[in-house]
């Protein structure tokens, strides 16, 4: 069982950066990938990026070249940075990690980013 906590979700200005950061717990090692998705009111849930122990990363099209994730060393801390924040990019933003096993995930509680003037 694998334990997530976001943080660094908050408010900021159309063009403005933040950074999410996730930590783990528990049993880390059998953790493959990690990632962001998120999710709007009535919506899905969507990926945003993810990365695993080889370090490749998948980023969603609408992201590509704006956000960056990257890990920590120990494999506990995925970070997300964001840059030219866009007002669509209001969401829930959830971090994610699995084994490579189908059927076993783990999510954290959620963190929320708004961008809004």
């Amino acid at each position: 069982q694998v334990q997530l906590v976001e943080s660094g979700g908050g408010l900021v200005q159309p063009g403005g950066s933040l950074k999410l950061s996730c930590a783990a717990s528990g049993n880390i090692l059998s953790i493959w990938n990690m990632g962001w998705y998120r999710q709007t009111p009535g919506e899905r849930r969507e990926l945003v990026a993810r990365i695993n122990v080889k370090n490749i990363t998948t980023y969603a099209d609408s992201v590509k070249g704006r956000f960056t994730i990257s890990k920590g060393d120990a494999n506990n801390m995925v970070f997300l940075q964001m840059n030219k924040l866009q007002t669509e990019d209001t969401a829930d933003y959830y971090c994610y990690a699995d084994p490579n096993l189908a059927g076993t995930n783990w999510w954290g509680q959620g963190t929320q980013v708004t961008v809004s003037s």
